[in-house]
């Protein structure tokens, strides 16, 4: 037979032996960038029914900076879609119309890492940042900074947000390894720098200014029905993240209407109990650093929520066969 006619795809071991798949050449696709400019010269050959998981092995063999999960492939731009269809892992080619001849656009993601590396970094490094103002009071505001009465004993608010404010990360990043399943293995590398800086800022100086030796504490009162507010959010959002976990066991990617708990009311219950947590938090310290990061956080969450409400409502019309989805509050009951 003429060897032209095959084209092999990545290796597989098995028992200290090396196994290549061999498929029969049925299709010939042409890769250009973004551009317009031709990345393959030669063009990539693959089986008539190979998926782009497939096209991805084969395509990395070929160019060996780019793994697969650096790769992003879309079909050519038309007039109904734009910036062309992106092609998804588990499909076929063939699922996309896709014949030989046909063009395909290729995009460098550039560096990636796991999203469960980002979060667990995002996380350690407030939970860090924040303790060495509690812990470190007398050398930090007395020894650097110069400030009296730095060696005082903490206040109960500064002690109580202490504990709280480690227990929200801990529970983040016990919930990133245990709890949360990620639709994305990983993401650019840039986005752990920018999560880590405003994370790790936020958490250094909302600490300095609750363990201030200046700092005034609001009263006991208020201070407990905050931190109660806060306790009772942190639980409920860790269930919300469980349910969210539970919602497909099976591994598919389809969208599915999350139910149950405060998701009968709610589009994005996990976020409106992150951000009320924070308010509790707030609410017993007054920190108008911890205030900042809460609105910050809070204005992001918005914009997810409601793009997450717009495509729940346009998948589950009601129509077809399929649920109507009705939640009446998008975020933040009893306000939005």
């Amino acid at each position: 037979c003429d060897p032209r006619k095959f084209v092999r795809i990545p290796a597989k071991h098995t028992h200290g032996r090396t196994h290549t798949a061999v498929f029969a050449r049925d299709m010939k696709l042409k890769v250009i960038s973004r551009s317009g400019r031709t990345v393959l010269p030669e063009g990539i050959v693959l089986p008539s029914d190979a998926k782009v998981s497939d096209l991805k092995k084969i395509f990395h063999e070929m160019k060996r900076a780019y793994y697969p999960t650096r790769q992003r492939f879309t079909t050519v731009a038309t007039k109904d879609a734009p910036r062309g269809v992106a092609l998804e892992d588990a499909k076929a080619l063939r699922d996309y119309g896709l014949v030989d001849g046909d063009t395909i656009v290729f995009k460098d993601l550039g560096p990636q890492v796991s999203y469960k590396a980002v979060f667990f970094f995002e996380y350690l490094g407030p939970l860090l940042a924040y303790l060495p103002f509690y812990f470190a009071r007398e050398t930090i505001y007395g020894k650097m900074l110069g400030f009296k009465d730095a060696g005082k004993a903490p206040l109960e608010a500064q002690t109580l947000a202490m504990y709280f404010h480690t227990a929200h990360y801990v529970k983040r990043i016990l919930e990133t390894f245990f709890v949360h399943s990620f639709s994305h293995a990983t993401m650019p590398i840039f986005n752990l720098m920018r999560n880590c800086s405003y994370y790790w800022t936020f958490g250094a100086v909302m600490s300095y200014f609750i363990n201030h030796p200046a700092y005034t504490p609001v009263g006991r009162t208020q201070m407990l029905a905050g931190f109660a507010f806060s306790a009772v959010m942190q639980l409920s959002n860790l269930r919300c993240h469980i349910i969210l976990a539970n919602l497909r066991k099976d591994g598919s990617k389809a969208y599915v209407i999350p139910s149950g708990f405060l998701f009968n009311y709610v589009t994005c219950a996990n976020y409106c109990t992150e951000i009320y947590q924070w308010l509790g938090f707030n609410i017993a310290t007054q920190s108008a650093m911890g205030y900042t990061f809460m609105c910050c956080g809070a204005a992001q969450m918005l914009q997810w929520a409601i793009a997450k409400h717009k495509r729940l409502r346009k998948l589950f019309p009601g129509t077809d066969g399929k649920p109507k989805f009705r939640r009446p509050f998008i975020l933040l009951p009893p306000f939005f």
